[in-house]
C-alpha cells in the first residue's frame, strides 16, 4: 500500500492539510465513489482553506488590534448616524485595494475604535495586512526609534502594512517633532497604502492641532484625499451599557461582557 509513503511525502512537502485529508478519505468508504480528480480537488481545497486560515491567524496576531471586533457584531440599532449599507460596503475592503483613507470621528465611547478594528479585521480576511497604533504610543515609538537608530527601519516596516490604524488621533496638540514625524508616516502611505484614523476632534480642528501650518497643510492634503468619512454621534455606548446593566434586577448570576458598537 502506498498510503504511508504518500502521506509522509505530502508532509515533507508541507502539505499537511492534504495529508490529513488523504487519511480521512482512505478511512471513509463514501469517498471511494468519487473519481480521482474529484478526490484530488477536495484535497487541494482543504489545503488552500487551511493555508488561508493560518494566514489570517498570523495577520491578526501581527495587527495587534485593540479589539477583536468583527463587522458582523456591530450594533446598527443605536442612534448614532451609522449607516449599515455604508459599513458593509467598506467591509468588502475595495477601498483598501484602492489605497484610500478612512476617518472615523466622534465623541468618546461611541465606538470608533471598535468600528476601526472591525474594518481592519475585514481587510485581513480579504488578504490584506494591518497594524493598530494608538496615536500617543506611535509618537513615543518614533522618538525611541530615532534615539537608538531604528527610525528608518521602523518607518519602512509601517510603510509596508496594507492598512494602518491610527487611533485617538490628535487627542493632544502635536509638538513640532511629532508633526514632522506624522508627515513622514502619512507621506509614506499616500496613494500607496490605506490608513484608518479615529479621533474625538472634528476634522475642522485638525489643522490647528498640528501646530505648524505648512506641515498641517501637507498632512491633510495627503490624508483627506480620497478619504471616506464616518461621523458618529449620540451617547457613549459604555454609559448606555452601564445604565442598562444597573437597571436589570439581580438574578444571582454575575454576567460579564463588553458593549459592541
Amino acid at each position: 500500500m502506498l498510503e504511508h509513503p504518500t502521506v509522509e511525502g505530502l508532509k515533507a512537502l508541507r502539505l499537511d492539510a492534504m495529508a490529513t485529508g488523504l487519511v480521512e478519505q482512505r478511512n471513509h468508504p463514501d469517498y471511494l465513489g468519487l473519481d480521482f480528480e474529484d478526490r484530488l480537488g477536495l484535497l487541494i481545497d482543504r489545503e488552500l482553506t487551511d493555508r488561508a486560515n493560518r494566514r489570517i491567524t498570523r495577520s491578526l496576531k501581527a495587527a495587534k488590534l485593540r479589539s477583536s471586533a468583527v463587522v458582523e457584531d456591530i450594533d446598527f440599532h443605536s442612534p448614532r448616524g451609522l449607516s449599515k449599507p455604508a459599513i458593509l460596503a467598506l467591509a468588502k475592503s475595495d477601498w483598501v485595494d484602492s489605497h484610500h483613507t478612512l476617518t472615523i470621528v466622534g465623541a468618546t465611547g461611541v465606538g470608533k475604535t471598535y468600528l476601526a478594528c472591525g474594518l481592519a479585521n475585514a481587510a485581513i480576511r480579504h488578504g490584506h495586512t494591518a497594524l493598530y497604533l494608538r496615536s500617543s504610543r506611535m509618537f513615543d515609538d518614533l522618538a525611541i526609534a530615532r534615539a537608538d537608530g531604528r527610525l528608518a527601519r521602523l518607518m519602512a516596516t509601517w510603510a509596508r502594512v496594507s492598512l494602518l490604524v491610527i487611533d485617538d488621533f490628535l487627542v493632544r496638540p502635536l509638538n513640532p517633532d511629532q508633526a514632522a514625524d506624522l508627515l513622514e508616516v502619512i507621506d509614506d502611505r499616500a496613494g500607496l497604502r490605506s490608513t484608518i484614523v479615529t479621533s474625538q476632534l472634528p476634522i475642522a480642528h485638525w489643522h490647528e492641532a498640528m501646530g505648524d501650518e505648512t506641515i498641517a497643510d501637507a498632512v491633510l492634503d495627503r490624508l483627506l484625499e480620497n478619504a471616506h468619512r464616518i461621523e458618529l454621534a449620540g451617547e457613549s455606548l459604555r454609559r448606555v451599557g452601564t445604565t442598562k446593566s444597573a437597571a436589570k434586577p439581580a438574578t444571582g448570576t454575575a454576567a460579564t461582557g463588553r458593549t459592541k458598537p
